[in-house]
């Protein structure tokens, strides 16, 4: 926050009388719920966690304090507010990737280096020198030489192994102008703007029922997916094919 928005003392107390409030009609709603309609109690829940949020944001900025509550976060997308027509599309890709063979990420890279120079700081030898002992180094070249869709395809080769990634699709009335995020790609991200998302993850194996013997022969990801369709959440994506025929392809609609 800037120094002119900085919360008061009162602001505060304000807040946790929301959140005593917010409590309150939390536990009416779960002593109100009857069988397996739990809508209400859902409902409550998540204005518990939005007060529970707020009155932890604003303690901490006037008092440097914490509560000791931990919010969970939602994986479900707000609704959408986006454009029925959107004139253009933002994609957004997150790959997290464990160096599982550094040896080979270092290898790779020097070979790189070796067939072109130019690529690990040309005439310079100390920096090519430092492509094969430097992982820093060396992701620098691998990812300057190959696009992220093929370092994703050949992550093996790389000494790479696959963690969690997501795609969001958001929407808008007009490209954005040259240049014009570039400095903060990623600061203005609208939940409220993405038309769809692909998720795959470990964790999705939680959600499935496998055989002990079927589960040793089946890889831990799994591909999980939301997309909007007329403001209705709905399941999509029967496969997503990147070249990898071990991967398990899930749908699971939220």
């Amino acid at each position: 926050m800037s120094d002119a928005a900085q919360p008061t003392a009162a602001e505060v107390r304000a807040a946790a009388s929301v959140l005593k409030a917010a409590i309150d009609r939390h536990l009416e709603a779960v002593e109100r719920r009857s069988g397996e309609e739990g809508s209400a109690v859902y409902a409550a829940f998540e204005e518990l966690a939005a007060a529970a949020e707020a009155y932890d944001e604003v303690l901490y900025e006037v008092h440097d304090e914490v509560t000791p509550f931990e919010i969970p976060s939602s994986d479900t997308l707000p609704a959408y507010t986006g454009p029925d027509e959107p004139g253009a599309l933002s994609v957004l890709i997150r790959r997290d990737y464990a160096v599982a063979e550094p040896h080979r990420l270092l290898a790779q890279a020097q070979r790189i280096a070796d067939l072109d120079p130019d690529v690990a700081g040309g005439e310079d030898a100390e920096e090519r020198e430092a492509v094969g002992t430097s992982l820093t180094a060396a992701v620098g070249v691998l990812f300057g030489e190959f696009e992220p869709d093929e370092i994703a395809t050949r992550h093996r080769e790389f000494g790479l192994s696959e963690g969690d990634s997501a795609v969001w699709v958001g929407a808008a009335e007009e490209p954005a102008e040259p240049g014009e995020w570039l400095s903060a790609p990623f600061d203005q991200v609208d939940p409220e703007l993405v038309i769809c998302r692909f998720d795959v993850s470990a964790s999705f194996e939680d959600e499935l029922d496998f055989d002990a013997e079927d589960d040793a022969d089946i890889e831990d990801e799994r591909v999980d997916s939301v997309v909007r369709s007329d403001d209705e959440v709905v399941d999509a994506l029967d496969e997503l094919d990147d070249g990898d025929d071990e991967l398990e392809r899930v749908d699971t609609g939220r």
